[in-house]
């Protein structure tokens, strides 16, 4: 018999050329509408502040609005850079009682989440509680960490913990929740242990669940060490105000929330980073266990 010779189809080489290029062309496209997302997603918010802060400046002016009742933008940054350094010292004394008060309600808030995913008559019994936790008022309960810890730094922890834990238990336990039980049991079939199916599946699902907890409670902490320092603070950014507040200096009123403002987006823009740092990994797991799949 004489041997069969393949020989390339004169037409599939072009096709597979166009096609090639048609990829390629798409993929610079989506870069491009990526890019001018990302751009827009910048340009958009700063032109709004600009925008708001070129009208105060001119409403501040025009009508000769006296400083004390509403500064004008630019006399709040000469009195932010007068006060650079007690801005810059109070912020550090704020800064250690947010990152305190957020380290706590991650180191609770984490294992009652599981608690209360993995254990039902646990959750049936906590989480009823922990909502009704949520209507008290935590300035209320701030003047009773004073009688009880003092003026120290422990009752601002506490007061950031009691206001930034709440999100970092509902969002991980939801996340946990999340995964489809076909996918538990799948994977049980395959041989894996509940460790390793927490670990390789469970937690994997739940991460940007767990992430939008944490950004949501770093705020929060911020929130809760500021409440804490207006109540029985003898330092920070929150007892900066009430000075500025008590000595009618409304610019450094001011320059104290700018400041506060900056340290809460920096703590959130860092939570971002950890959020993409740990879950980038996942991502490219899942995507080459698709393409092989394929």
């Amino acid at each position: 018999m004489a041997e069969t010779v393949n020989s390339p189809d004169p037409v599939s080489a072009p096709a597979a050329a166009a096609n090639g290029e048609l990829e390629a062309g798409v993929r610079q496209r989506r870069l491009r509408r990526v890019r001018r997302e990302r751009i827009d997603g910048l340009l958009y918010p700063i032109g709004m502040m600009v925008g708001v802060l070129v009208v105060w400046e001119a409403t501040a002016r025009l009508f000769s609005i006296p400083p004390y009742l509403l500064p004008a933008p630019s006399e709040i940054v000469r009195s932010m850079i007068a006060n650079s350094a007690v801005l810059i010292k109070q912020s550090l004394g704020t800064t250690v009682e947010i990152l305190l008060g957020f380290a706590l309600s991650v180191a609770v808030g984490m294992p009652l989440a599981l608690a209360i995913y993995l254990w039902r008559p646990f959750a049936r019994a906590v989480y009823p509680v922990l909502v009704s936790s949520q209507a008290v008022p935590k300035v209320a309960v701030a003047p009773l960490f004073l009688v009880w810890f003092g003026f120290g730094l422990m009752p601002k922890v506490l007061i950031a913990f009691l206001i930034a834990f709440f999100p970092v238990v509902i969002n991980t336990a939801m996340g946990l929740a999340s995964l489809e039980r076909e996918k538990v049991y799948l994977a049980r079939s395959m041989g894996l242990g509940p460790f390793s199916t927490f670990f390789k599946i469970q937690l994997p699902n739940a991460l940007p669940s767990i992430f939008a907890g944490l950004k949501i409670s770093i705020t929060f902490a911020v929130v809760g060490a500021v409440v804490g320092e207006f109540v029985g603070g003898q330092g920070g950014l929150g007892y900066l105000l009430l000075i500025a507040n008590g000595n009618m200096d409304t610019a450094l009123l001011f320059a104290g929330i700018v400041a506060l403002t900056i340290l809460g987006v920096v703590l959130f823009l860092l939570i971002g980073l950890l959020e993409r740092w740990i879950l980038s990994p996942h991502t490219v797991e899942r995507t080459s266990f698709g393409q092989e799949s394929m």
